[in-house]
């Protein structure tokens, strides 16, 4: 599939120079058929048992493709509503108490902070944020965590490949990550990777996928439990949860939801994940180095999909950029807006935003 053929399955860059996909991805059409498609059965054929064991035939393809994404075995990946969900299940579940440290970075999304608040003010335990770049030399010997972005969702750096190698379990929050750039968490060397499916996976809202070891696995409490993360759920109180990672599962997802984001990540999938990293980067390169050619600050990023750049009234000029057929965001308390790049956009996305910089 070529970049032609990838872009003409998403609609809205028929009108838009659509960057936004660090907050939701375009939507491809053939996902919205997928999801439609489950409605339509359901409305036909009823939610019966059959029904049941769809939604469990879909989870398990789900499971399979987000687990090739993240580079790990299906047994070790759980399927969430979003990454803030897969985080507050590990923060919650560890045994962390006073006199306890969590190490973080200056550059959170509030999804990883109000986990790490609520740990914190339920549980007593401090919390030290430091760069981004500095997060694998702050363990002390108080640190029982390093809980920080795999992409940075400010400035689009990346955390340090030395946390491979520290000695205590790393959380990384992966919504800038999964999709956007090569994800292998062994190679990451990460305990847990928390991703989203309604970005960079160009998902539905409520789509998302939980990475734990083994052995990080037995140390996580599963406060919440039900129907669906139980092994044998008609044991009544006898209800064991799923020895792997489908004990963190979601407690309810939809087959029409589910459906919706196999369909948008195996589009992907079947572009390349290769291509889609590689043109990706290349393409957000590109913009930064025009921004830079054109005297606009950006601010210092990795290797990602994330350019973000000075502006002199963010909402404002992002309120003036939509006007204009140009979809970014603003990052709060700094002055910046950001455009996510993706491989479905182009050189005429990248112009248009220029284009209009320089009215």
């Amino acid at each position: 599939m070529d970049v032609i053929e990838l872009r003409a399955e998403f609609p809205v860059l028929r009108k838009l120079a659509y960057l936004n996909a660090g907050t939701d991805g375009p939507l491809p059409a053939r996902a919205v058929g997928a999801a439609v498609e489950e409605l339509r059965r359901e409305a036909e054929e009823g939610r019966t048992q059959a029904h049941a064991e769809r939604c469990t035939e879909l989870e398990g393809a789900l499971r399979a493709t987000y687990a090739t994404a993240l580079g790990c075995d299906t047994a070790d990946l759980a399927l969430t509503t979003s990454t803030s969900e897969g985080i507050a299940q590990v923060l919650g579940g560890l045994e962390l108490g006073s006199g306890d440290e969590i190490v973080t970075s200056d550059e959170e999304h509030p999804g990883l902070l109000g986990a790490l608040v609520a740990a914190r003010e339920l549980k007593g335990v401090s919390i030290r944020p430091v760069a981004l770049a500095e997060v694998a030399e702050a363990v002390g010997p108080n640190t029982r965590l390093i809980a920080c972005s795999h992409v940075g969702w400010m400035s689009g750096s990346l955390a340090p490949k030395e946390l491979a190698e520290v000695d205590v379990p790393v959380l990384l929050d992966g919504a800038q990550g999964v999709g956007a750039i090569e994800v292998d968490v062994g190679a990451l060397g990460c305990d847990a990777y928390a991703g989203a499916g309604q970005k960079w996976l160009c998902g539905p809202d409520g789509s998302g996928m939980l990475y734990v070891t083994p052995g990080l696995r037995e140390q996580v409490k599963v406060l919440r439990r039900g129907y669906h993360n139980l092994a044998n759920p008609t044991d009544g109180l006898e209800a064991r949860l799923h020895e792997d990672a489908r004990r963190f599962d979601s407690l309810s997802l939809s087959a029409e939801a589910i459906a919706c984001a196999l369909a948008a990540t195996r589009l992907l999938e079947s572009a390349g994940w290769s291509t889609v990293h590689e043109r990706a980067r290349r393409l957000a390169a590109r913009l930064a180095e025009l921004l830079s050619e054109r005297g606009i600050g950006v601010a210092p990023r990795g290797e990602s999909t994330l350019v973000s750049f000075e502006s002199a009234d963010p909402e404002a000029e992002r309120a003036r950029f939509a006007d204009g057929g140009v979809v970014l965001r603003d990052i709060p308390e700094r002055p910046w807006l950001r455009a996510s790049v993706g491989a479905w956009n182009d050189e005429d996305d990248l112009e248009r935003l220029l284009g209009l910089l320089s009215r």
